[in-house]
């Protein structure tokens, strides 16, 4: 398969069982920021790798390599989500894969994360381990790819639909990052940075 093609030179894209639309396209933008997205959990990966290779406590590296795992769980679903987003036909096309056991189980994942976490009384700055900080980055921007999600909602109303189910686990999946990362700074001892008002 030949990587350039020279079709998008001209400033459009091809959409999946669609017609060209312009490459700043809401919908292209929606699916091009979960891609980002997507992008970043493979950073947090690479971090992940990085940490485990140094010498550390068993249960830090079990507990990085149970939450690795769960990344590539959600990777392959947003892959789902990309290109559920990237058809403006996605009943036609069987494509609309995500639903609410996807979203129950990322609601398990945070409520079980945060049985081991102190309470939360104050705001925290992003940030403490590498793992941890680029799980918050991952958060920011799964929030960016969430508003352009419904930004997209909002142009296509009138036609097909984004399905709830999709900004509804784009929603969960920050709040699981979230917590993710607070718990890795916990297994890490590393302390975290309460915001304190300038």
């Amino acid at each position: 398969m030949k990587i350039y093609t020279r079709t998008g030179d001209s400033g459009t894209t091809g959409l999946f069982g669609g017609p060209r639309v312009a490459k700043d396209d809401s919908r292209i933008e929606a699916y091009g920021t979960v891609d980002e997205l997507n992008a970043s959990l493979g950073v947090i990966r690479a971090a992940i790798d990085l940490q485990t290779q140094q010498p550390c406590d068993e249960s830090v590296q079990g507990g990085l390599s149970a939450l690795d795992a769960k990344i590539v769980q959600v990777q392959h679903e947003l892959f789902s989500i990309g290109a559920e987003l990237a058809s403006p036909h996605p009943d036609q096309f069987d494509l609309r894969v995500i639903g609410q056991p996807h979203i129950q189980r990322m609601e398990e994942w945070i409520d079980t994360a945060e049985r081991d976490l102190p309470p939360l009384k104050q705001f925290i700055l992003p940030g403490g381990s590498m793992v941890a900080s680029q799980i918050h980055y991952s958060r920011a921007v799964c929030r960016r790819a969430e508003r352009r999600v419904i930004s997209l909602a909002d142009a296509v109303q009138s036609e097909t639909p984004i399905s709830d189910s999709v900004i509804i686990y784009l929603n969960r999946l920050s709040d699981w990052l979230f917590v993710a990362s607070r718990w890795v700074n916990q297994i890490a001892t590393v302390p975290e940075q309460i915001w304190e008002k300038p």
